[in-house]
């Protein structure tokens, strides 16, 4: 028996997805009983990379979701609407979804979950975090017997290519930006990845699934990298440390608080031994810890039309395989986002940390003295205070905290931003 696919978008990954559906030799016998039935574009005369017979062709993608022969809907269009409307659609439609877009799941996943339960229908997402690399569907099967003590990732290739030039020539931000953009590596508005938006999108969906509740978007924690200088970068090398935007879910350790989570995005020095430091360029890696299994590592490349569609066609012989095997469908419990609860999330005041921080002072005497005894009084310990340089009358510090709390760091780093012999303080980094 065949099974119909729908393909909203013809872009980079639909272009990728359809090479495999139509070159199903020497790969799963499954892709032989697929096919592409009918592919939604915006423009019908637009070049495109896949040839395709007109007949497939339509820019009436509400008839796609609605039509009676399609049972597998593909959305690979991108942003929020209409994709959130036309995937609704086909659910309501009683058509089973495939998706890349994690902004609709991050965002407006509870409804879209609860619609595709109720309808008894699936809404599979392995290409939304990660590209081609498989960590949705291990979390909700091989990994699922595990307790999840934390998910911890590099999960934005455009920020890593950034920080890793930025590292290997000793470039600042700004400049790196610029070569990114013209060479396709980052987009002509990079707001989403450089400010951290696009990794806060998949780690709530990935916190979504290793800790098996619901998370609002909107909760988790998020900065970018627009700050870091390539004077962090050379610091960071010296003290022993990569700074990487990083992507962090984990279990909150006070006991008493059960079934809260810390999840958060923000630029990280990572220690050169811990194996998330040596991820460089577009590449994506996700550690996961778990009991009993321990840490597990997923690499590879986190985007592209190759990754992305492996995984999503990889989503739809998921979905062909079960039709093939239930006369009537009833959600997988392994392959279905069934949990209808919500995670507390602790505030970021309250998560503890080390810190790194640069700071620019005035050249004058006991100014070390004072940052120590604002800090102490705020119950940070200082793990080393560095005098890196001078500039004319100004001198350079470099502070490492020991761990703390963060509401207690904000409050000190406040009272040292007030003191007369501080200039300015260029950046305040976490430390992992």
């Amino acid at each position: 028996m065949a099974y119909n696919i729908g393909l909203l978008g013809l872009g980079t990954v639909g272009a990728g997805t359809v090479d495999i559906l139509l070159n199903p030799e020497g790969r799963h016998p499954l892709l032989g009983d697929l096919n592409l039935y009918r592919v939604g574009v915006r423009d019908l005369n637009k070049p495109r990379a896949v040839k395709l017979p007109d007949e497939l062709l339509t820019t009436d993608l509400e008839a796609i979701v609605s039509d009676e022969a399609v049972d597998i809907v593909v959305e690979l269009i991108g942003g929020l609407e209409p994709a959130r409307s036309l995937i609704l659609q086909a659910i309501a439609h009683g058509k089973h979804v495939v998706t890349a877009n994690k902004a609709v799941i991050s965002r407006y996943g509870d409804e879209i979950y609860d619609a595709a339960n109720a309808a008894g229908v699936y809404v599979m997402l392995e290409a939304a975090v990660g590209g081609g690399i498989p960590v949705i569907n291990p979390l909700k099967q091989a990994l699922g017997v595990n307790r999840i003590q934390s998910v911890i990732g590099i999960i934005n290739g455009t920020t890593n290519y950034i920080l890793s030039r930025m590292q290997q020539e000793g470039s600042d931000f700004g400049e790196v930006l610029v070569d990114a953009q013209s060479l396709g590596y980052a987009e002509a508005d990079p707001t989403a990845d450089v400010d951290g938006w696009d990794a806060a999108d998949k780690i709530a969906i990935l916190a979504a699934l290793a800790f098996g509740g619901r998370v609002k978007r909107e909760e988790v924690h998020c900065e970018g990298i627009r700050s870091i200088s390539a004077a962090d970068i050379s610091y960071a090398q010296k003290l022993g440390f990569r700074i990487k935007l990083l992507a962090i879910a984990r279990r909150d350790p006070s006991p008493d608080a059960i079934d809260h989570l810390q999840i958060r995005v923000h630029p990280t020095l990572v220690p050169l031994s811990h194996p998330l430091a040596s991820i460089n360029g577009v590449f994506n890696a996700i550690l996961v810890e778990g009991d009993p299994i321990g840490p597990v590592m997923f690499y590879g490349q986190g985007a592209g039309a190759g990754p992305t569609a492996s995984a999503v066609t990889s989503d739809i012989i998921n979905i062909a395989a079960i039709l093939k095997t239930e006369t009537e469908p009833i959600p997988h419990p392994l392959l279905s986002c069934t949990h209808q609860h919500y995670c507390t999330l602790t505030r970021v005041e309250e998560l503890e940390s080390r810190f790194y921080i640069r700071l620019i002072a005035k050249d004058r005497p006991k100014v070390i003295g004072h940052l120590g005894m604002i800090f102490g009084e705020h119950g940070v310990s200082l793990e080393s205070v560095v005098q890196i340089g001078f500039r004319e009358d100004l001198a350079e510090i470099v502070i490492v905290t020991h761990e703390t709390r963060e509401g207690n760091f904000r409050e000190a780093l406040a009272e040292v931003e007030d003191l007369e012999e501080i200039d300015t303080v260029p950046s305040v980094i976490r430390v992992l």
